[in-house]
């Protein structure tokens, strides 16, 4: 049986006010344009598929038309739980419907599948056996089935079970990967050794590399769960939440597929991908990583020669077709329509964070140090805010420092 893993699709999220549904379509396109190709049995989905729990209704279509168009008219199985930024009822809101095309969609952790009507043909995908969290499903052209346990984001209010306010940080984040232990472990009766046993869930395991798009789901690490969780006979791990690409463990096979698009600069330069393994029963599952090609890749410049320097990297095109985080280091405040100049340069450029630089002699920094020491801490706060933002603070601002400096110096001296 060949699976295909994705996750954090994240419809209807912006980059810097920037709308990414053409994007996002285009993936969609060659998602649809993998499976065909690999010959796909089975996709998994997990989690995320929205960026907010009230997305716009071209966002709710996107993924309706994508649930359509990668089960085939049921030939294809398709699995999708909901993550930290979805609503569980609006993602299993068409289940009813989605069942008779072979799709499976989970809001919640416990919930379980609908079970296929008797009369569907052996030539459409089948859940022939389930229950809260986990699910059998029969695959045409595939001689074994899978079995999978699916696990919704499990945060404690989901799980209904509320952790005690009494214990520790450290203690929270035991009892809480225990829990999901063991609630894996008693759902991993169902795996068989004629069947491909797989588990998918959205969640931070320990041990994963977060990026700045993630909305995070523990605090202080107490929703953190460790890889031992997972049942070591479950063949494939499907996670979704950390948008990078990565592995966390061998035995089971444990992924993050990452995120389609990059959805936040910290993330310039990662490669995008979707994960395919072929599993078959008694046998170690083999992996192939299918890197995308669709969506604009994010790229950051630290310009240090000023705008000629921007200038030229354009004229050279480096970076096309990229979303550009622009850092341009100048001597001193750029002139307002100097600055618009630099914006109409380019459409990629999403930001552009200016930095004063200015270089000075030895004696310069000397005669500067002795007049900074006779400044005022207003003053002193004035030179410091205009060299950083090339501007002059509000005044509110320097009222809102010069207040934080005395409660400051009042604590000090209560010392």
């Amino acid at each position: 049986m060949r699976i295909l893993h994705t996750a954090d699709w994240h419809f209807g999220r912006q980059l810097e006010g920037r709308d990414r549904r053409e994007e996002q379509a285009e993936f969609i396109d060659e998602l649809c344009r993998i499976v065909e190709e690999k010959e796909v049995h089975l996709v998994l989905v997990a989690g995320d598929v929205y960026d907010s729990v009230n997305p716009p209704a071209w966002a709710e279509e996107l993924f309706y038309a994508a649930l359509e168009r990668l089960s085939d008219g049921g030939k294809r199985a398709v699995v999708v739980i909901a993550g930290n930024h979805d609503q569980p009822e609006r993602v299993r809101a068409a289940a009813p419907l989605a069942t008779k095309q072979g799709i499976v969609l989970l809001g919640l952790p416990k919930e379980a599948p609908l079970l296929s009507v008797d009369d569907v043909s052996a030539e459409r995908v089948r859940v022939v056996k389930g229950g809260p969290s986990w699910m059998e499903l029969a695959v045409p052209e595939v001689d074994h089935h899978a079995v999978i346990l699916a696990l919704p984001y499990p945060s404690e209010a989901r799980l209904k079970e509320l952790l005690s306010d009494s214990f520790t940080q450290e203690q929270l984040q035991l009892a809480f990967s225990e829990r999901i232990k063991e609630l894996l472990a008693e759902l991993s009766a169902h795996f068989r050794e004629d069947t491909v046993n797989l588990v998918t869930s959205h969640l931070f395991v320990m041990g994963g590399r977060e990026s700045d798009s993630e909305r995070p789901i523990q605090i202080g690490g107490a929703l953190t769960v460790s890889p031992s969780a997972f049942p070591e006979n479950a063949d494939y791990v499907a996670l979704g939440h950390l948008h990078r690409l990565q592995k966390l463990g061998e035995k089971p096979l444990i992924r993050y597929s990452g995120s389609p698009l990059g959805y936040s600069f910290s993330e310039a330069g990662q490669s995008k991908a979707v994960v395919i393994v072929e599993v078959i029963p008694g046998e170690p599952p083999q992996e192939e990583i299918v890197y995308l090609t669709s969506g604009r890749p994010l790229a950051r410049w630290k310009a240090t020669e000023g705008i000629a320097q921007v200038e030229k990297w354009l004229e050279e095109g480096r970076d096309a077709g990229a979303w550009i985080d622009l850092e341009l280091h100048v001597s001193d405040v750029i002139d307002p329509a100097e600055f618009q100049r630099l914006r109409k340069l380019s459409d990629d450029f999403l930001k552009i964070q200016r930095v004063v630089v200015r270089e000075e002699s030895a004696e310069q920094i000397s005669e500067q140090r002795t007049e900074l020491s006779e400044l005022l801490p207003d003053q002193l706060f004035r030179r410091f805010y205009e060299r950083k933002r090339g501007a002059q603070p509000d005044e509110k601002l320097v009222a809102l420092f010069q207040r934080l400096l005395s409660e400051t110096g009042e604590g000090e001296e209560r010392k």
